[in-house]
């Protein structure tokens, strides 16, 4: 039969072997496995994660052979055990972005750390096995999204890992289980009727569902495949009038995927990942370096940093409605405002993860900050987190202006994390919930992942 665009991810999926993961990208993806588990780890101590854990405790009674986050006493089904880790991982915002946007590895590595327990002892998948169905997690995102022009841009319909995380997760929980290329194709089909969900959530305690939901339906896309379940085997070719996976964006012009032969290069050796310094929407990490630098001028000017000084701050940043937040009243509002991360920074000379408290928010002296912001939208500062910028400035009573832009901020992709950095994060995140010797047990784990004989030990 011919090949079409699904037979070829599913034909991909099934074919790809260890071998072609080049060093570069084992290297990137360890870095996001050990990243998105520290972050995972201190967001197992939120609300909304104690939400989402005594929803699945009380309403759903299975095996319980996998583990959550922070809670070494409690197991779960695999599913909801990947559902209520996926939760954590997004429960502040505090996870990995890539370009074209989503959050990839909240999607996937929940289903893969939930699936390596549920798979029997006999037949249980090393640290290579492990690596390998990460990274098909994450190319088959990557790949979705850049199907359309309107997924290169910050989001307006769906929240990108609500739609191509669960088709990640399936995929990668498909390669991780050996299904056959025909089931690996259905469990696309399947994980695509369970996918989508709308931005206007974003900045409300059920975002982190979104990443909960997409680590969980895909997973149980793929065992539903495992079953016999059968979907659409074009879903995600373009035909006329009957929409597939092209439901989700309104520009979609998918191509094959090459069955991998000697080398496949995947998509993380050509564009690595941003990690967030500190816990809110990645358009945040711009405007709060660009207030840093302004900051740092003010206090050259004036010995300290002085807000009677300041008359107006102006921010020149991207249209995006629901990121531009004058005044948030809660944590997750906080984190998706311009406006409150420029004025904390500005105020504190930092953001971190004091900084979306309650008492933090409300504080008198932010507020009176906020006032003074007044919102500009360039014209060339695109919502595309490849070319967007964030400029600070402070008009002040003298007359004078002090700027402080960023082009690009640490932890973006063109200016990565240092190992020494990367570290301090997990360490950080991972110290609310392990003592030391268990956060170094996982580092070195992670680093040495491609040795480890039983995943599940991860």
């Amino acid at each position: 039969p011919e090949e079409t665009v699904t037979s070829s991810f599913a034909s991909f999926i099934h074919a790809v072997r260890p071998e072609h993961l080049s060093k570069i990208v084992r290297h990137r993806s360890k870095r996001m496995i050990l990243d998105s588990i520290g972050v995972g780890l201190m967001g197992s101590t939120t609300h909304v994660f104690d939400l989402a854990l005594q929803y699945c405790r009380e309403l759903y009674s299975s095996v319980a052979v996998s583990s959550v986050y922070g809670k070494p006493g409690i197991k779960l089904s695999p599913t909801l055990a990947a559902f209520t880790n996926g939760v954590a991982t997004h429960s502040m915002d505090f996870d990995d972005t890539w370009h074209p946007a989503t959050h990839p590895s909240g999607a996937v590595l929940p289903a893969l750390l939930a699936a390596s327990q549920m798979i029997p002892p006999s037949t249980k998948p090393n640290g290579m096995d492990f690596l390998l169905a990460f990274n098909v997690g994450l190319e088959v995102q990557g790949r979705l999204m850049h199907f359309s022009t309107e997924a290169h841009n910050i989001p307006k319909r769906f929240h990108p890992p609500s739609v191509v995380g669960t088709m990640g997760s399936a995929a990668a929980t498909a390669k991780l289980l050996s299904l056959s290329t025909a089931q690996c194709a259905h469990a696309l089909g399947i994980a695509a009727s369970l996918a989508g969900a709308p931005m206007a959530n974003a900045a409300t305690q059920a975002k982190p569902l979104h990443i909960g939901n997409a680590t969980r339906l895909g997973f149980e896309a793929a065992l539903l495949a495992a079953r016999g379940m059968e979907a659409n085997p074009l879903i995600l070719d373009d035909i006329p009038g009957c929409s597939g996976f092209s439901a989700f964006y309104s520009v979609y012009q998918p191509k094959p995927l090459s069955t991998p032969s000697d080398h496949h290069e995947f998509l993380l050796e050509k564009q690595d990942i941003a990690f967030k310094r500190f816990p809110a929407h990645l358009g945040m990490h711009w405007v709060v370096d660009a207030a840093l630098s302004v900051r740092n001028l003010f206090i050259n000017y004036a010995g300290s940093f002085s807000p009677s000084l300041i008359r107006t701050i102006v921010l020149k940043i991207p249209v995006s409605k629901y990121i531009n937040r004058p005044f948030p009243s809660s944590e997750h509002q906080a984190r998706h405002s311009f406006q409150f991360n420029a004025c904390t920074a500005l105020l504190d000379g930092e953001v971190g993860l004091s900084s979306f408290t309650e008492s933090s928010i409300h504080r008198q002296e932010l507020r009176e900050l906020l006032d003074k912001v007044v919102v500009e939208h360039p014209e060339d500062n695109i919502a595309n987190f490849d070319k967007m910028y964030g400029e600070v400035a402070l008009l002040l009573h003298s007359g004078d202006v002090l700027t402080g832009k960023c082009d690009t901020f640490y932890g973006h992709w063109r200016k990565p994390l240092s190992k020494e950095s990367l570290l301090k994060k997990f360490c950080s995140n991972a110290s609310h919930v392990l003592p030391e010797e268990k956060i170094q047990t996982i580092i070195t784990m992670v680093d040495n992942l491609e040795d480890l004989s039983d995943s599940s030990q991860l």
